[in-house]
């Protein structure tokens, strides 16, 4: 998925828009500076991809959630977690956040991770825009396709020896939208061919 230059002009256009919320409610106003972004939806649906965009855009990093599950049995919850202690909370209280990456492969955490303070800060993976980041959310983005055609991206990128680990995320992930109410909550929403799915 790439999403068509009018879309994320406009999308650029709401990020600028949006009030920073980093480091947090209980700091001073001019304190205030980060915009974060939270780009979430079901896997497969191109949130890494319109992430890269944004980050291209505004020449800022970006947190893959990837990097916080603890592999495929673990599912998406944990990295809703790990996001908001290792790196939200810190940036919350002025520091930078920190955290190691996971190693699907290897299944161990390896190289840490350092998150400065940025204009902006894309987060993206399922459970980036979890009710628990809320407090800092300036923007929640919802992307979303088929399963269809998420398996089939998926597999193409993993493997069909993958088709296992996908349909058990997939079930877990379902799970974890009803409970979070993800895509009703979200500012935006994208299909996963980058269009928008609702006016905004």
């Amino acid at each position: 998925m790439t999403v068509p230059p009018p879309v994320l002009d406009r999308l650029v256009r709401r990020v600028h828009d949006a009030a920073p919320r980093l480091p947090g409610p209980g700091a001073p106003e001019p304190w205030r500076r980060t915009r974060l972004v939270c780009v979430d939806g079901p896997a497969g649906s191109g949130k890494s991809t319109l992430a890269t965009q944004l980050a291209v855009a505004f020449a800022c990093p970006v947190v893959h959630l990837d990097d916080l599950y603890e592999g495929w049995e673990a599912g998406p919850d944990g990295g809703a977690a790990r996001l908001r202690e290792w790196v939200l909370e810190p940036l919350a209280a002025g520091r930078p956040g920190r955290y190691r990456r996971y190693d699907w492969h290897a299944g161990a955490y390896a190289e840490e991770h350092v998150v400065e303070r940025a204009p902006v800060l894309v987060v993206e993976g399922c459970g980036a825009a979890a009710r628990q980041v809320d407090p800092w959310a300036s923007l929640r983005v919802w992307v979303e396709a088929d399963d269809t055609e998420r398996l089939r991206r998926g597999l193409a990128r993993d493997g069909e020896a993958a088709r296992g680990h996908w349909l058990r995320w997939m079930a877990d992930e379902a799970a974890h939208y009803a409970r979070e109410q993800t895509r009703a909550r979200a500012d935006v929403h994208l299909d996963g061919f980058g269009e928008e799915v609702s006016a905004w």
